[in-house]
């Protein structure tokens, strides 16, 4: 098998079946697989029988969007792993050619952090209409989870997604250890995504509540985790968000205080998965820049 496509999802079966019949005609099922796993979510389900070629892991119960990546990417037999969301699909036809040709001139870069475009539309081709024709490539610090390939023989020297975060910063966490382990992320527009976020509805059902508590607590355990003397950045941390989040909404506060103790229940479970990471390379990631979101 020389590439294993992989999704995670949840409550999404319209997004997943839109992606999965955007990848059955770009796919050479004898040499690429697809992996879905469905993360506690029964209305998905149906989909298993109508997409026999599709390798579907399954959980009952839902155990979030990291632990789920971790599990199924212990399943994909591929030399590249190519992540994608639910509701994210490429939009060029040869993307894994460019991946694969990318990773062979280039040995030590281990992720490919592809161009996002978010937003629906009516056709391909008016999303591509937006993509800059000029191209651009350069190392960065981290990669959307959208969009993104590692190469197997890297994902497997590290700890892979983390089972310590539930959902948003998993990648930055991945993207640390692969740093770590001397490889590089290479950011190209070489290959485009689709990212189909409905923003206008993310914030109708105030997911911006939602994502910025995970994204404190989980932040949180980033720097336990990862950063030798980690106090000084989680004070900052704390600070920021206390000042411009709690102290200007009722409801940002709550959440604000409510990752706290979740935070606080949590480290004596948190304590066995850290990893410092010396201080040569956290400075050199910290000069990186981040991808074009």
């Amino acid at each position: 098998m020389e590439v294993s496509i992989l999704i995670v999802t949840k409550n999404r079966p319209d997004e997943l079946e839109i992606t999965l019949n955007k990848l059955f005609g770009l796919l050479d099922l004898s040499i690429h697989e697809v992996l879905v796993f469905i993360d506690g979510c029964k209305k998905t389900e149906v989909l298993i029988a109508k997409y026999p070629w599709v390798h579907w892991e399954n959980s009952a119960i839902s155990i979030s969007a990291s632990p789920a990546r971790n599990k199924l990417y212990k399943k994909a037999k591929g030399k590249i792993f190519i992540g994608l969301d639910d509701d994210a699909h490429p939009l060029n036809t040869n993307f894994i050619t460019i991946s694969e040709k990318l990773f062979k001139e280039l040995p030590k870069v281990g992720i490919l952090a592809f161009e996002e475009i978010k937003g629906i539309f009516n056709s391909d081709t008016d999303v591509l209409t937006l993509k800059q024709d000029v191209l651009q490539e350069y190392l960065c610090s981290e990669f959307v989870g959208c969009g993104f390939a590692i190469r197997k023989d890297v994902y497997e020297i590290t700890n892979g997604f983390p089972v310590w975060v539930d959902i948003y910063g998993e990648e930055s966490c991945l993207s640390m250890e692969v740093l770590a382990k001397g490889y590089d992320i290479l950011y190209t527009n070489r290959i485009t995504v689709n990212h189909r976020i409905n923003r206008a509805q993310r914030m109708q059902t105030r997911r911006n509540y939602y994502r910025f508590g995970k994204q404190l607590k989980n932040t949180t355990f980033y720097y336990l985790v990862y950063y030798p003397f980690p106090l000084f950045k989680i004070a900052k941390l704390f600070w920021h968000n206390f000042k411009k989040y709690a102290c200007s909404d009722w409801k940002y506060f709550k959440t604000y205080f409510k990752a706290l103790f979740a935070i606080v229940l949590f480290l004596p479970r948190l304590i066995p998965y850290r990893n410092p990471i010396d201080a040569i390379t956290l400075e050199k990631i910290s000069q990186l820049p981040n991808p074009k979101f």
